[in-house]
Formats: structure tokens, sequence, C-alpha cells
């Protein structure tokens, strides 16, 4: 019995290294990353630095009254109307935090017809009505400030509603005025039609704006906004035939604008997010 108790302990001997040697460890498993975009969606980057805003939209000038001399005395346009009209522009801006940027801004709102009326005595007739034409166009360099009410999003996605105030000034410029007066009821016993030269001047301008963006991705912004600009008024047409100079009292312009801001040299790619792992305690 002991003899063969003593076999079998030799046996296991030489035998258990060989089992040890033949079994193949598996090497451990890495965790896969998970990126932040993958958990919340966005790639949660705050902008901030330097951007490029692009942007086009309708525009409605309206024009606050007209006067102009008359020999010894003063006149003023009984009806004056521009149509409606659009409008392009280009920024260079700072994103200073997901809150507040600063932009520099050139817009240009593209030629409008104006035309207006007065009411006197003419050439023909003690009682006259005059019928007055011309064009108006108006650039615009404009600092600003503006505001991002961005308290949901951590400066990553969603819809921003946003505010601004601009300071700056227009290049406004107004085609030759085509006045002719006609008796009134008369329509046909006319004053010669009598042009007055167009003038162009740089004029004060300031701007409130309002609206709401999108953020495609980390770099590339989406806007549309409404935005009030008024322009001081200035001379708007020179002496004629005994009529002139006129000077407009201001200009208000209404926008509609769609536009896109983008971040140059951002990189979108999310950063690996590395879950939580509680510490063990053996």
């Amino acid at each position: 019995m002991i003899k063969y108790l003593g076999l079998a302990i030799s046996v296991s001997l030489i035998a258990g290294p060989t089992w040890a040697a033949d079994k193949i460890e598996e090497p451990p498993v890495e965790p896969v990353p998970l990126y932040d975009a993958e958990i919340r969606g966005s790639t949660n980057v705050i902008l901030d630095g330097f951007y490029l805003r692009v942007g086009a939209g309708y525009s409605w000038p309206i024009i606050d009254g007209i006067d102009y001399t008359l020999p010894g005395t003063w006149g003023t346009f009984d009806e004056h109307d521009l149509s409606e009209t659009w409008l392009i522009e280009g920024a260079a801006g700072y994103q200073i935090n997901r809150f507040l940027r600063t932009e520099l801004s050139l817009s240009y709102n593209a030629s409008a017809d104006f035309s207006g009326s007065t009411s006197g005595s003419c050439g023909v007739a003690i009682d006259c009505v005059s019928t007055d034409s011309s064009s108006w166009s108006a650039y615009s360099i404009m600092a600003s400030a503006y505001v991002d009410f961005d308290f949901w999003s951590d400066g990553s996605s969603g819809i921003i509603p946003f505010i601004g105030a601009g300071l700056g000034g227009s290049y406004v410029s107004y085609g030759n005025l085509n006045n002719q007066s006609c008796e009134t009821g008369n329509p046909f016993n006319c004053d010669p039609l009598i042009p007055h030269q167009g003038q162009s001047n740089w004029r004060f301008t300031y701007q409130l704006s309002a609206g709401v963006s999108y953020q495609f991705r980390c770099d590339i912004v989406g806007d549309v906004s409404y935005r009030y600009q008024h322009i001081d008024g200035g001379e708007m047409f020179g002496y004629a035939a005994g009529g002139g100079p006129g000077y407009d009292r201001g200009i208000n312009i209404h926008s509609a604008i769609a536009g896109l801001r983008f971040y140059p040299g951002r990189d979108c790619t999310p950063e690996p997010y590395v879950p939580y792992e509680p510490i063990v305690y053996k």
C-alpha cells in the first residue's frame, strides 16, 4: 500500500509543472475609450479665439425727413420713400468666452430707389406738386460687442440667444435727384425736368441687434438676427435752378440677416472620456 501511494505522489509532482506550462494566460482586455460626444451628444468645446463671419439679408431703410433750401426760406418734402433692398457683410471677431465676443464688420446696403414729392408754387402755376426720384446706398464700418446667453450648453451646442450693440460710420451715397413740378390737377402742365447732383458723405452710425445662433460643430456657428441701424442726417442733393441743397434728417434701417461664423484652426476631434472607476481595496 505504501509502495503505491509513493508512486502516485511521484507522478503528480512530475505532471503538475507540465500542466501549468501548457496553460495559456489571456492578455488583459483594454477598455474601449468612450468619447464625450457619444455620451453627451456634442464635442463640448467652449468657443473662444478668433473667428470670421459672413452674412446676407434684406433691409428696409426709412428716411426720417428731408429739408431743402429755397430763396429766403426752407421747404420740406411731403412724401419720401426708400425701397426695400438687400445687404451683404463680412466681419472679423474675437470670442472672449462663451458669453462675450467683439467684432469689426463691413456691410453694404445695395442701391435702393428713392421717390418723393413737394408742394408749392412752380414756374407754370402757383399751386404745383413735384415728382422727385433718386437712388441711395450705404457702406457701414462698425465695431460691436455681443452677449451670448449660453447658460445651459457649456458652449457646446444648441440654440443660443444673443444681443449686440455697435458704433461706427456709414458712407452714404445718393444718385442725382431728378425733380419735375407740375400744376396741381393738370399733370401735363409742367416745368422742365431739373437734375440735382447727388451727394456722398460719411456719417456717424449706431446699431442694436438681437438673434439666435446654432453651433453645427465646434468651428462653425450659424445665426439669424434682426438689426436696427441709425445713420445720422446729412446732405442729400445739391443746388439747381433756385432750389437746394437738400438734407435728410437721418436714416433708420431695419434688417433681417442670416450668417455663418468660422473659427479657423479649431480641432473638433473630441477628447477620450475616461469613465470613473472606484478604487477597490483588497
